[in-house]
Formats: structure tokens, sequence, C-alpha cells
């Protein structure tokens, strides 16, 4: 039986406030708050359920891995898919694959809404050249400041909005669906992971990284293990063992010019 639950006035808020911070790093990229694991997380505890917030994190944060900014290309907004898994799984009570699944289209709306920002600053790039010359820093943090909050602001908008003041409409029009639809979206739902990690290996997969790829897939295809922390503290150490062996050859390469520099009696 699908529980439903109704997101509060507090609750909202709250999750405008995690949106507001976490848009705040979307801008910078200092902590990568902003992607989806993250994200969901803290809006699984504004809603009192934490392990909502983890299941949903992790299935979103798997399907969006590959999804990268290149040049003008601007990808779904991982932020607003981790913030809305959550808040649809929490208030249809349908499944975290689901809930992924119909994310996307708030994933879609809060991009363009990173567009029409990103086309508007265009805008502030006169001011912030005109406090550079005249050497006013304090001016310059000013428009910086006051552009990366409007944008965040508006992200806490967007949140406040889905997933307190639309909550009854988007709540009605999901159960509306034929369970033959809310299946397709299930389904949607467990291949984006995969998606996700085609388009990452797409990017990261070289004949260096292979071995370690194939060790990975040993370890969970023909191993016992009940979930991917043993695969995590593995690979951190054969990390860890090619960062010495990197250093090490650095090293002995640094020597090694050092003595042929004296040979030569430079």
């Amino acid at each position: 039986m699908e529980i439903t639950m109704e997101i509060t006035l507090i609750q909202g808020i709250l999750l405008a406030i995690v949106a507001f911070i976490c848009g705040i790093d979307q801008c910078w990229e200092a902590f990568y708050w902003f992607r989806p694991m993250v994200v969901a997380f803290f809006a699984g505890i504004a809603l009192g359920d934490m392990k909502l917030g983890i299941q949903a994190g992790a299935i979103a944060e798997l399907s969006y891995l590959g999804l990268l900014t290149v040049g003008g290309t601007v990808p779904p907004d991982p932020l607003m898919a981790g913030m809305m898994t959550v808040v649809i799984a929490y208030t249809t009570g349908k499944g975290v694959e689901t809930a992924l699944g119909l994310s996307l289209p708030f994933a879609l709306l809060a991009q363009w809404l990173g567009i029409f920002f990103n086309t508007v600053y265009a805008g502030f790039m006169r001011p912030l050249e005109a406090a550079a010359k005249a050497a006013d820093t304090k001016k310059f943090r000013n428009i910086v400041y006051l552009s990366v909050a409007i944008k965040a602001g508006a992200v806490a908008l967007l949140t406040f909005l889905a997933a307190y003041g639309l909550q009854k409409p988007i709540q009605e029009f999901v159960n509306a669906f034929p369970k033959e639809l809310i299946h397709g979206f299930e389904i949607a739902g467990n291949l984006l992971p995969a998606v996700g990690l085609g388009l990452l290996l797409m990017i990261m997969l070289k004949k260096e990284n292979a071995p370690y790829l194939f060790i990975g897939f040993l370890i969970a295809t023909f191993t016992s293990v009940g979930n991917v922390l043993p695969i995590a503290i593995a690979a951190i150490a054969i990390a860890y063992i090619d960062y010495m062996y990197d250093q090490k050859m650095a090293k002995a390469a640094s020597v090694s010019m050092e003595g042929g520099a004296d040979d030569d009696g430079i």
C-alpha cells in the first residue's frame, strides 16, 4: 500500500533553505553540495525521512553522473532532480525509481532557469569591469554576491512552489496516471542509473583505467558483498597504491635528472 504524506509549510521553507544553500554552491562549485546525493540527503532530513533521502539521492546521483556541462551544453539540473525525487516519492508514495522519472520535467525547468540567468548575467560584466578598473573591490564583491543570491533565490522559490505550493495538483496528477504508465516511469527510473554510468564511462574509461573497472566488476559479481562499501574500500586502497607508485617514480625521475646534470658539469 502506498503511503502519501503532506509537506507542511515549515517543511516547505526548510526545503527552500536547502535549495538556496545548494544553489549558492552550484554557482561556485566549491563543495559540490548541489549534487543529487547531498541535496536529497538534506531534503530527506527536512521531511523527517532520512532513509528516503539517501535512497533517492543514490539513484539520482547514479543517473546524473555523466551529465556534465561541456562548452555551451547545459544538462538537466542535478540539484532539482535530487530535490524533486525526494519530494515526489514523499508526497505520492511512489518508489524512488518512479519519482526519479517524474522529476525530469522539474530538472529541465531548472535547466532552462539556469540558462536564463547565465544569459542575464552577461549584463553584469560592464559594472564588474568598471569596478575592476576603479579597484573598487567592495563593489565588485557585492555585484558577484548579488548575482549568486538572485539565482539561488530563484531556485529556492521554484523548490518551495513545487514542493509545497503545488503539491496537491502534482499528487493528483501523478495518481491519475494509469498503472501501466507508472510502471513505465519505474522502468525508466531503473534504467537511468545505467545510462548515467555509461555516459561517465564514455568520458573516463581509458585503457589505463580498464583494469580497475574489471577488478570492481569481479568483486561485485563473484563475492557475496551486501553493499558497495567493501568495493569502495578496496578501490581506495588500490588508488593509494597507485598514487604512492607514481610518487616513487616521479622522485626517481627527479633524482635521475639531477644526477645527469651533475655528470655534465652544469
